[in-house]
């Protein structure tokens, strides 16, 4: 008996010492070169699927099998990968690390990426470069592509977003607001936009509950900030559709980019259905200085400079529409032409001074000035014909008139402060802005029906619309903020137990406006947690009260007496104001061994004091009163990761529902877009990395439309699904894909895109015609077809 007692001891002991031999802890801190903690640095052993997380105070704890040699792998973005091997470890392991900044020369693959524990999302410039475009935007197609965001026109680098208009999207660079041209009305007006996508670093963008630091817009932020380059580095491009040069310069103390873009759309122009002599020319030059004479102090500037025209002569135009039952046939013959420009200026000066590298503070100037003109003189002679009975069902002429001239300037100094502690993140602002805005504008159109002018009168000839408008405001905007990022945690007691982290964002803003003597007020608060459950899980969750602050063409309202409508500007308008909550949640998992990430975000949007809107191609035209209120709620998902390993695509899927209320009658915003789809995917071909394919694909709801020169209220028609497939080929002719380029070993890119591959006639907006039994048929304007454009890239 005694003898079993002592073999059942033996094997109870036995078995202890097999198990401690099977485990043991690593515990330590990871850490800078300067010995400061690195918050939320990834600490992962890939051969037993662990992985952990380092606390805010850079320390960690992980409980791995032993072996003869364990790998275990220290990663942070921004900062080089470092590997250790621990040879049979046993018991209680502790490791100290040092991670070393990442060297601005190196082409690394970013396995970890920043966690987001905010509202607002890091995107990646790159997956743009070698992708297919036909706006020469690269960093607006990318926001293009983002869950919540809608585009219905390939021409152009605006966007919606949850709902919203065009110009209800902020956009920074370098911490300061940049303004687009206000007359455009096409995509095919429009030229480059101000953001040079060569230049950018770092790219931000949130389609909802940001930060207090953005401006007072109600639908989206977006942040870019500039690359200062060191050393010499440049790339140059040429395709169909335009080209650009880029080069880069610096050192320890300065710095320098410098950018030309060209850009010509006529190549695609020549798919419309109407035909004619295109002439788009779009050039702008940009430029990017930095000087740091010491540590304790820094001058950067930036400057732009834009030349847009676009000139056409249109001949003539067929389109068929209808269903396969009644199909309509619609020819013009025109006459006439349009010249359009649009010159534009900006640059700003910063000057900080650095007390230490957690207390910054910085002066700010700028200046926006734009220049706009639009003048066409264009006369239509029309037949609407059945295209199976040949039966005429109108004849007609129309002639469209336009002498618009606008002249803009916005001046602004800003000052801002940043301090950081060991939680605490500190941003403050203070801006005061000029602003003064020139407008002279002649607009008019006649419509005659088998002779008869439209609107008919039996007494008086009238024009189916008139517009003068001769306005010009001279105003001051005082603007301010305050925010903290507060990083916390809790639980984790013990060195083998996981804390949750917290991330509080919270902050408000304020701003008075002179024109109508009106002061907002802007709360705003997000809160992040990553659990101690599972630290691949992020719960979000962020709210504030959102202001549109007018500005000129909201506050342009209209007055119509016998046929003549007068624009003048309402002094009593004011702020639109939208109540957001925000539900996030996002997953980070691995399959196949690759990085993905699943997100949700779940949103409603509470509007009142709302400013109605009709929306004509690109063209926004405001009510110029307060006169409604509305909500917007939906749903955004997006699968992001390497679907194939080294590449970066991604899947998104939105619903939408979006309602206002107008003289007691509800009816949809004019963004209404119910649905989306949009796929980015990125592959290298077989057995090589010098080939390259990236497929776009985009599959939309339809919008809101109904006949011009009516209220909302009377858009009772749907236009069809937005779907476009866009493929791009690229081949590294010379270079080494895995080897950065330099001025001595350029790399050489030929690229093929197909644009629009299936031929989809996609709707952009409509054209009304009327009979002279005053029935209206909407004829289609069609978005542009089949094209195949080729590029060259090279970089050094």
């Amino acid at each position: 008996m005694n003898i079993r007692k002592s073999i059942l001891t033996m094997l109870f002991v036995l078995i202890t010492m097999l198990a401690n031999a099977q485990s043991f802890t690593l515990s330590g801190k990871v850490s800078d070169e300067d010995g400061n903690a690195i918050e939320l640095a990834t600490i992962s052993c890939l051969e037993q699927g662990a992985v952990t997380m380092a606390n805010l105070k850079g320390e960690y704890s992980l409980k791995l099998h032993t072996a003869d040699s364990v790998v275990v792998k220290f990663s942070m973005v921004g900062y080089q990968t470092r590997i250790r091997v621990l040879r049979k470890p046993k018991g209680n392991q502790r490791l100290l690390v040092t991670l070393h900044p990442m060297k601005a020369l190196d082409e690394v693959v970013v396995t970890e990426r920043r966690r987001q524990t905010t509202a607002t999302e890091e995107l990646d410039i790159k997956s743009q470069k070698l992708g297919p475009s036909t706006t020469g935007n690269a960093v607006e197609e990318l926001v293009q592509q983002q869950a919540g965001v809608s585009s219905h026109n390939e021409l152009s680098s605006q966007y919606n977003v949850r709902g919203g208009s065009f110009d209800e999207n902020s956009v920074y660079i370098n911490n300061v607001e940049v303004y687009r041209p206000l007359l455009i009305r096409s995509g095919q007006q429009e030229g480059l936009s101000v953001i040079n996508s060569n230049m950018v670093e770092r790219v931000a963008f949130s389609s909802g509950g940001f930060e207090a630091k953005y401006g007072d817009r109600m639908s989206s932020a977006l942040d870019i900030q500039y690359r200062k380059p060191i050393r010499w580095e440049g790339n140059l491009l040429a395709s169909l559709l335009g080209g650009s040069a880029f080069i880069g310069y610096g050192d320890k103390k300065f710095s320098m980019s410098h950018g030309v873009r060209y850009k010509t759309n006529r190549y695609l122009l020549g798919s419309l259905e109407t035909k004619g002599e295109y002439k788009p020319n779009f050039l702008d030059y940009q430029t990017y200085i930095t000087y740091q004479p010491n540590e304790r102090w820094m001058v950067d500037f930036i400057g732009n400079i834009s030349e847009n025209h676009y000139n056409f002569k249109p001949s003539d135009r067929e389109t068929s529409f209808g269903t396969m039952q009644n199909v309509k046939s619609f020819k013009v013959y025109f006459d006439g032409q349009e010249k359009d420009v649009f010159r534009t200026l900006f640059g700003t000066l910063r000057l900080q001074r650095i007390f230490s590298p957690q207390t910054k503070v910085s002066l700010l100037g700028s200046a926006f000035h734009t220049k706009e003109q639009e003048t066409y003189d264009i006369m239509g002679q029309y037949w609407l014909d059945d295209a199976q009975t040949q039966e005429s069902l109108g004849v007609g002429t129309y002639m469209e008139h336009a002498r618009n001239y606008l002249t803009a300037n916005v001046a602004s100094v800003k000052l801002m402060a940043n301090h950081k502690t060991r939680k605490h993140d500190w941003e403050l602002g203070a801006t005061i802005k000029w602003e003064k805005i020139e407008e002279n504008s002649r607009e008019y159109e006649m419509r005659d029906s088998s002779g008869y002018s439209i609107p008919h009168s039996a007494d008086r000839l009238d024009l189916i619309y008139s517009l003068r408008s001769n306005n010009n405001i001279s105003s001051t905007r005082i603007e301010a903020y305050i925010q903290d990022t507060y990083r916390f945690q809790s639980g984790g007691e013990g060195e083998e137990v996981q804390p949750t982290l917290w991330t509080l964002n919270y902050g408000v803003r304020l701003a008075n406006w002179s024109w109508n003597k009106e002061t907002i007020v802007s709360p705003r608060v997000s809160l992040a947690m990553i659990p101690a459950w599972n630290q691949d899980m992020t719960f979000r969750l962020s709210t504030g009260l959102y202001y549109q602050a007018p500005f000129y063409k909201e506050m342009r309202d209209t007055s119509t007496v016998n046929g003549q409508t007068v624009v003048k500007l309402n002094e009593k308008i004011k702020s639109q104001r939208s109540l957001h909550v925000v539900g996030a949640f996002d997953y980070r998992f691995r399959m196949a061994n690759r990085p993905f990430r699943f997100s949700a975000e779940a949103y409603f949007k509470l509007m009142d004091n709302l400013i109605p809107y009709n929306v004509q191609n690109m063209k926004v035209v405001y009510y110029g009163e307060n006169v409604a209120k509305g909500h917007a709620f939906g749903l955004d998902l997006k699968l992001f990761g390497e679907f194939v390993p080294g590449t970066d695509s991604w899947l998104t899927f939105s619903v939408m529902s979006t309602k206002q209320k107008i003289n007691g009658v509800s009816v949809p915003l004019p963004t209404d877009q119910r649905w989306g789809v949009n796929l980015h995917f990125t592959d290298y071909f077989p057995g090589t990395e010098r080939w390259k394919m990236t497929l776009r694909l985009a599959f939309a709801d339809g919008l809101p439309f109904g006949a011009p020169h009516r209220g909302l209220e009377y858009q009772q028609f749907r236009a069809p699904a937005y779907k476009r497939a866009d493929i791009g080929l690229s081949y590294l002719l010379v270079g080494d894909p895995q080897k950065p380029s330099s001025f001595k070993k350029p790399r050489v890119w030929l690229g093929i895109d197909g644009l629009n591959i299936f031929g989809i006639s996609n709707v952009n907006s409509y054209y009304w015609v009327t009979d002279v039994t005053n029935q209206q048929y909407a004829v289609p304007n069609y978005l542009t077809g089949r094209q195949i454009n080729g590029k060259v890239i090279v970089e050094f």
